[in-house]
């Protein structure tokens, strides 16, 4: 039996001049005739004595968890999680990190929208798939295309609060999405909190993960490259110490 690698994960970049303030990168590249400056430096070698008369190349990274396709820690949502102290990325155990995948189709949703649980059951019987413990639902909104454009971080559609819950419910216990964000739009959903004066509209599916411990990844893509079931995931995050999230170079391999 044969099977393929899709690449589920954004590429990491300097995206400085887009990404909102606090979840940016930088990428700074240190060219070969730098890395022969540093050897020169280091131990006296002019690059007379290097092979191809150059050195090293370097890169130099300034990161943000969150500034690329990254696993969300229960520390992302709140301090506790289930009446307990949340689990850091560090903490989360790499059990939860890999299973069965199950894509949800939602691009029919407006950008605004948040996946309800009527839309949720409704491409589970689609694909005529009923979920089990341990897999991992991946919603498809196909924002993907936007990335590198400042309007990828200001779409959804999202995953309500209600759906994360009964996704939950099914024994998952990771989740993802090809948007920048689990939840709608946040200036969507600041807007309606306002205008409704509540305080269960923002950031409401995030919340869910104060009773609930669960993960979920954000910014994946090439999600329209898997069937919707009948591959596995694999979603190693960075082990970042007290970390909220951890990047990730997210794969599926299809049977």
């Amino acid at each position: 039996m044969s099977s393929r690698i899709v690449d589920l994960s954004l590429p990491l970049d300097d995206n400085r001049g887009r990404a909102p303030w606090w979840a940016r990168n930088r990428v700074k590249r240190q060219s070969h005739r730098a890395g022969a400056f540093a050897i020169r430096l280091l131990f006296g070698l002019s690059k007379k004595y290097l092979q191809t008369g150059a050195g090293w190349a370097n890169d130099e990274i300034r990161l943000s968890t969150h500034g690329t396709t990254h696993v969300d820690a229960p520390w992302h949502y709140a301090p506790t999680s289930e009446g307990k102290q949340a689990k850091t990325i560090d903490q989360v155990p790499l059990e939860w990190c890999f299973g069965p995948g199950v894509v949800l189709d939602m691009r029919h949703k407006r950008w605004d929208e948040a996946a309800s649980v009527e839309d949720v059951q409704a491409a589970l019987e689609k694909i005529g798939h009923r979920l089990s413990p341990g897999e991992i639902v991946l919603i498809q909104t196909g924002n993907d295309r936007y990335h590198g454009t400042r309007e990828y971080y200001n779409r959804g559609p999202g995953v309500s609060a209600a759906a994360t819950r009964w996704i939950l419910d099914q024994g998952v216990r990771l989740t993802g999405i090809d948007a920048w964000g689990w939840d709608a739009p946040l200036a969507v959903q600041a807007r309606r909190a306002k205008e409704m004066g509540r305080r269960d509209l923002f950031w409401e599916a995030h919340y869910v993960g104060v009773q609930r411990e669960y993960c979920h990844m954000e910014r994946l893509a090439n999600l329209d490259q898997l069937p919707p079931t009948g591959f596995t995931v694999y979603a190693f995050p960075l082990k970042v110490k007290g970390g909220s999230a951890g990047p990730a170079r997210v794969v599926a391999m299809v049977e």
